[in-house]
C-alpha cells in the first residue's frame, strides 16, 4: 500500500486533511488512482486541502458554481437520512446526533438495498461482493425458472444489473462554453 510519507504536515485529529488521508490509507488508494469531486465549499477549496490532494496524487474536480453535479450516492444518502421516519425534528445534544447517525449510516451502508445499485447495499458494491451476490441471485432465478417457467410467462428472469456509471446531471455532448 502506498503511504504519503513524511513530507506531509502534521494534521489535527478533526481536520479534513486527516479524514481524507486516513480514508486513502484505510482503503488502499494509491497515488494517481483517485479523483475526488467536491462542491466549492470552503474546506474543499482551501489551500491546505488542495495541497494535500496534490501531495497524495489525488486528482481534483469541482462543480461549476450553481450546478448540481455532486456525488449522486452522497446525495441519495442525505435525502434518505432527511426523510427517514425515525429522523428527529431536533437532537438533544451532539452525542444524540452522533448516536442516531452511527446507527443510520450502518443500516444505510450494510442493510438498505438500493435500486440504483441493482438492489445491493453500498457496502457490497464498495467491497466488491456485489458481483458474486448478483451471480448467486441469477442462479436462484434460473433454478426457479427451470422449476416453473409459467410463473415467469416463459421468459427467463434476470437479476438487476450493476451500474457502471452514476450521474445527477449527465454531461451534455455540446460544449459547456458557449460563444457570446
Amino acid at each position: 500500500m502506498w503511504w504519503p510519507g513524511p513530507s506531509l504536515r502534521p494534521r489535527t485529529a478533526s481536520s479534513p486533511q486527516t479524514f481524507i488521508e486516513a480514508a486513502l490509507i484505510e482503503h488502499g488508494i494509491h497515488k494517481g488512482q483517485l479523483s475526488l469531486h467536491a462542491d466549492r465549499g470552503g474546506a474543499m477549496i482551501s489551500k491546505p486541502v488542495s495541497q494535500l490532494l496534490i501531495d497524495l496524487g489525488v486528482a481534483r474536480t469541482h462543480s461549476r458554481p450553481h450546478v448540481s453535479n455532486d456525488n449522486p450516492y452522497s446525495e441519495s444518502n442525505f435525502k434518505t437520512l432527511k426523510y427517514c421516519p425515525a429522523f428527529p425534528g431536533h437532537f438533544g445534544s451532539i452525542q444524540d446526533a452522533r448516536a442516531f447517525c452511527t446507527t443510520f449510516f450502518a443500516y444505510y451502508n450494510h442493510q438498505h438495498r438500493h435500486s440504483a445499485l441493482g438492489l445491493h447495499t453500498p457496502a457490497s458494491v464498495h467491497y466488491g461482493d456485489a458481483i458474486q451476490i448478483r451471480e448467486r441471485r441469477q442462479q436462484t432465478l434460473d433454478t426457479a425458472y427451470a422449476a416453473d417457467p409459467d410463473r415467469f410467462n416463459n421468459r427467463p428472469p434476470t437479476a438487476p444489473e450493476l451500474p457502471t456509471v452514476a450521474w445527477i446531471n449527465p454531461p451534455t455532448p455540446e460544449p459547456l462554453i458557449q460563444s457570446a
